[in-house]
């Protein structure tokens, strides 16, 4: 799958962390197709719906109102329909906790929010091309957690 083929979708209730995303998403070469949605049971009503097209990758935010990222994640991976679809957390927190709990759950990446939007432009082409080239299988618990460091790897 090449980049521009993407459907990526961002479930993130801060709309300036939305626009920042979406700001590095468009100094990508090439363009990918994005949605964005505000909280977790708008997120859950979208991937449900029969005439959508599920996202290639998802794009999670832990801390959204009435559904959080952790109760998305769980009714994701139960779902037939919607288990393989690659989640990214994409949070401020780096709880260890919260990282074991999200690994645990099957999401794919966590990602912590980076400071400023060359940083997110890293680290969102590094997660987008892992997915794009066939990398669908959850890494080992060491690499689970992407920073902008070692995002730098592309």
């Amino acid at each position: 799958m090449n980049l521009e083929q993407l459907n990526i979708l961002l479930a993130d209730d801060d709309i300036d962390d939305c626009c920042f995303f979406k700001a590095a998403l468009d100094e990508l070469r090439p363009p990918s197709h994005y949605l964005a949605v505000h909280d977790g049971e708008q997120l859950m009503k979208l991937l449900t719906n029969e005439t959508k097209e599920l996202p290639h990758i998802l794009f999670l935010d832990i801390n959204m109102p009435r559904k959080n990222g952790f109760e998305c994640l769980e009714e994701i991976k139960k779902s037939e329909k919607l288990k393989n679809i690659p989640v990214v957390i994409f949070s401020t927190s780096l709880e260890q906790t919260v990282v074991n709990r999200l690994y645990q759950s099957g999401a794919q990446y966590f990602i912590r929010k980076p400071a400023d939007i060359s940083q997110y432009q890293k680290i969102i082409l590094h997660a987008i091309t892992f997915i794009a080239q066939g990398n669908m299988s959850q890494p080992t618990r060491e690499n689970f957690v992407v920073t902008f460091q070692n995002s730098l790897k592309v």
